[in-house]
């Protein structure tokens, strides 16, 4: 399970699907124009959301 952490104020979170209740795991998603974004996806449903932000930024996640 993918533990994303605020470099801020040290809060850390671990997240799982509700549909599924499978772990969170950390991925990038590519837009249209090339940029990247940081996101937690589901493996088993393919369900995606944006990663957690804390502090007014995104919570980081080393893998």
């Amino acid at each position: 399970m993918a533990t994303y952490e605020c470099k801020s104020c040290g809060m850390a979170v671990n997240a799982s699907c509700a549909k599924c209740d499978q772990a969170l795991e950390n991925d990038i998603l590519v837009l249209p124009d090339g940029r990247e974004v940081q996101i937690s996806i589901c493996r088993s449903c393919e369900g995606k959301i944006k990663s957690p932000q804390c502090c007014g930024v995104d919570m980081t996640c080393a893998v």
